[in-house]
């Protein structure tokens, strides 16, 4: 694997095979009474986030902890960076302490790629901007593999946001990657202008694809990234996109249902759906530590000669 994971197409189909299966060597460590594994003691992992978060952060944080990393919480807010501090200083300042590994999320797309320029330690994206989550597209083909065994050729419908969602980008590409046939669903203005250039089929209609779809993968209308008026209502935009129970039952049998979270029930994706057996919501929020515990196991402590060895127990 590369030094640093800014991006899923930094992953070959090799690098993308050998973290899903590390994630579930490790994932079995959640069964044990004492969760932790003693592979990265004494590195250290700061958790440096610019954007408010609560289930990436607390998945990182767990996933460092059980590998017995210490674990140092940077928020921007109350910090120098609340003074005007660059993210580059920033940087500096973590390098100053000896990060082994420095996880951020930023509002700017690109601040991932800039602070792996400034410091020497591995630099994970946990999101930045609207360019690109890679651990969350992880851990969501660690969840289909999972449901569905071999994801080659399985049929992918992504559906809603996608302009603003880096959620959709990362899964894209490392669906690609991984033999996954994708496609997204969403009106014309919440589709990014250079979607043609994505590995990806693109529709606006829901109800054509669902009964080709094995995942259905609803993403959030992010709100609080919108600029202008991209669909009439709420209202419209859930009659046309949103999955209630009468669109789920057109999915076939072993089709699966997902949301990254957080949902906006009632918009795009009913109660009723989201709490249903197909749902797979719920395990990915378990399956997001054993992903992010794969990555940080061999960004930080699986040296070149431990890749395919056993996971220590």
């Amino acid at each position: 694997m590369n030094r640093h994971l800014i991006s899923a197409a930094d992953l070959s189909r090799d690098d993308a095979l050998l973290v899903l299966d590390t994630a579930e060597e490790l994932a079995q460590i959640a069964g044990r009474s004492i969760k932790k594994l003693p592979t990265l003691r004494g590195r250290t992992v700061v958790n440096l986030f610019f954007e408010d978060s609560t289930r990436t952060r607390i998945s990182f944080e767990a996933a460092a902890k059980r590998l017995s990393a210490d674990v140092i919480n940077f928020s921007a807010k109350g910090s120098s960076v609340s003074k005007g501090e660059s993210l580059k200083d920033t940087a500096l300042t973590l390098e100053a302490m000896g990060a082994d590994g420095v996880v951020i999320r930023h509002n700017a797309s690109g601040a991932p790629h800039r602070l792996a320029g400034w410091v020497q330690g591995s630099v994970v994206n946990a999101g930045d901007g609207t360019h690109e989550h890679p651990t969350q597209a992880l851990l969501d083909a660690f969840t289909m593999r999972k449901r569905l065994g071999d994801l080659e050729g399985r049929k992918v419908t992504i559906v809603g946001d996608v302009l603003h969602s880096r959620v959709a980008r990362s899964n894209v590409l490392l669906l690609d990657t991984l033999g996954a046939d994708v496609t997204v669903v969403a009106p014309p203005t919440l589709l990014p202008v250079a979607i043609d250039t994505w590995p990806c089929s693109v529709s606006y209609d829901l109800d054509a694809v669902l009964p080709k779809s094995d995942v259905i993968m609803m993403l959030r209308v992010q709100q609080e990234r919108m600029n202008a008026a991209y669909f009439p209502t709420v209202r419209e935009y859930s009659r046309r996109y949103g999955l209630d129970a009468e669109r789920m039952a057109e999915l076939p049998d072993h089709a699966i249902v997902m949301h990254p979270g957080p949902m906006n029930r009632g918009v795009e994706i009913a109660a009723e759906v989201a709490d249903s057996v197909r749902s797979t919501i719920v395990e990915q929020v378990a399956n997001g530590v054993s992903a992010r515990m794969a990555v940080l196991y061999l960004l930080l402590g699986g040296s070149e000669p431990a890749i395919g060895q056993e996971v220590p127990q």
